[in-house]
């Protein structure tokens, strides 16, 4: 089956071939680091490395570029205020950002360039604009003149005959009210202390939507497979990613463009002012595992919304133990008969789903549907090599799953209240058997029953 991809450009499915038959070339907006990333960001994250991992699954070679903002109006503005230097107060975000990443078993892409090290390549790009007359000197800053640009709007569908020609927007992020002609570098002024760069096209800074243009281009070409990033970035972002590109270039940007939907709390946009604004670590703190917190990440279509909730966050610690436990048990099990042909179905399905657009859910489903019919017949070496596999694109360390002991294996006081359990489940005295099952579990004991008896493991 041939991949498909939904492309926000054209608002549909689309065969997937990129430019180059062996290797995609990927852009995915990074962090601004003027703050621990928020869950929605990590969201973000999460569909990226999903998509990272399942062309890699696939066999293409990547080169897949994540940048880190580390100047705009943010990390000036904040930075100033704590009185740091804008180095200094960068790269505690950035140091953190790259943390989170491994709490939540993201894989490294292959480049994070830092816009303040591309400095020369910013430069060279507006200067290419101004000289093709699409960018123009402004008393604060030099700007890209969007009524030049035939197709500006295209990708994020708006209602360009009320544009004001020349009107202009120097801040960084700008709503949709605003179509206006967009900063490409900032002259500096006192707001900006001492962060500024004398360059051929003046004393200043790059403004935001520049620096991404700048840098994708430098480690992927003028042309690019794959560019993903929340549906926040469709305008201004990337419209005016587009614009300044391929302005610039003459020459397509991006074949494929791919947006993942906005996270809600409790149902609401998650916001500082409503109470419900997470970071990552804010969750853990609240007894989170990291584990089921990447699986709630993952576990929806990236182009459906996402809502964050306790419940939700209690399912998926559920969903991520019956995962490991399966595995975990088929280590050391062995297969039934028809294991073959329940491995080669359950493998088709999960592939075929995420073709599909990375059907998340109708992956997992595949998973689950394999678990169960697997259990029914006996599940060995054959079953754990297949969700290992699975684990490729999933990402949950199903690997390091602790392995599952019989009841002698257990210290005296733990094997005595397993076996006293166990007596009580033969006399059918479920809701005595379930009390035990809860005292094991405090004491970070999980028992569960086999066809040889229970066995258990600590959390």
């Amino acid at each position: 089956m041939a991949i498909k991809f939904h492309n926000t450009a054209s608002r549909k499915k689309e065969a997937f071939k990129p430019i180059q038959e062996s290797e995609v070339r990927i852009y995915t907006c990074g962090p601004t680091v003027y703050s621990f990333a928020h869950i929605g960001n990590m969201r973000s994250y999460v569909f990226a490395d999903i998509l990272h991992r399942f062309l890699k699954w696939k066999g293409f070679r990547l080169n897949h570029v994540m940048n880190i903002t580390d100047v705009d109006d943010k990390t000036i503005r904040d930075s100033r205020r704590e009185g740091a230097s804008l180095k200094e107060f960068t790269e505690r975000y950035t140091k953190a950002f790259f943390e989170d990443l491994g709490t939540l078993n993201i894989e490294r892409v292959e480049h994070y360039p830092r816009a303040t090290e591309h400095i020369a390549e910013i430069v060279r790009l507006v200067e290419a604009l101004l000289s093709k007359g699409y960018a123009y000197k402004g008393d604060d800053a030099i700007y890209f003149s969007i009524a030049k640009f035939k197709d500006y709007g295209r990708m994020a569908h708006l209602d360009m005959k009320g544009l004001k020609a020349g009107a202009r927007v120097s801040h960084d992020e700008y709503d949709k009210e605003h179509v206006s002609d967009f900063a490409l570098w900032k002259f500096w002024d006192e707001q900006d202390g001492d962060v500024f760069w004398d360059t051929p096209v003046g004393k200043g800074r790059p403004g935001w939507h520049i620096e991404c243009s700048a840098m994708s281009m430098k480690y992927l070409g003028h042309s690019l497979d794959i560019h993903t990033g929340g549906v926040d970035l469709i305008f201004p972002h990337h419209q005016n990613e587009i614009a300044q590109s391929e302005t610039a270039t003459g020459k397509k940007f991006v074949r494929y463009w791919m947006h993942n939907e906005h996270l809600l709390v409790n149902g609401k946009k998650m916001a500082k002012s409503a109470g419900n604004f997470y970071t990552l670590r804010d969750l853990i703190k609240k007894g989170n595992k990291p584990d089921a917190i990447r699986y709630l990440l993952l576990a929806s279509h990236y182009r459906q919304k996402l809502n964050l909730t306790d419940e939700g966050l209690k399912a998926a610690a559920q969903a991520v133990e019956r995962l490991a436990d399966f595995t975990s048990r088929a280590r050391k099990g062995k297969d039934g008969k028809g294991m073959d042909a329940l491995v080669k179905k359950a493998g088709s399905a999960f592939e075929a789903a995420l073709d599909d657009d990375l059907n998340m859910p109708l992956a997992l489903s595949a998973v689950f549907d394999f678990m169960r019919e697997a259990n029914a017949v006996g599940a060995g070496r054959k079953a754990c090599g297949l969700m290992l596999e699975f684990d490729k694109i999933l990402g949950l360390k199903l690997g390091e799953a602790g392995e599952w002991k019989a009841a002698d294996e257990a210290e005296p006081d733990v094997r005595k209240l397993i076996l006293e359990r166990e007596s009580l489940r033969q006399k059918k005295d479920w809701k005595e058997a379930d009390r035990i099952r809860e005292k094991l579990k405090s004491m970070g004991v999980v028992v569960e029953d086999s066809k040889d008896g229970p066995v258990w493991k600590r959390l």
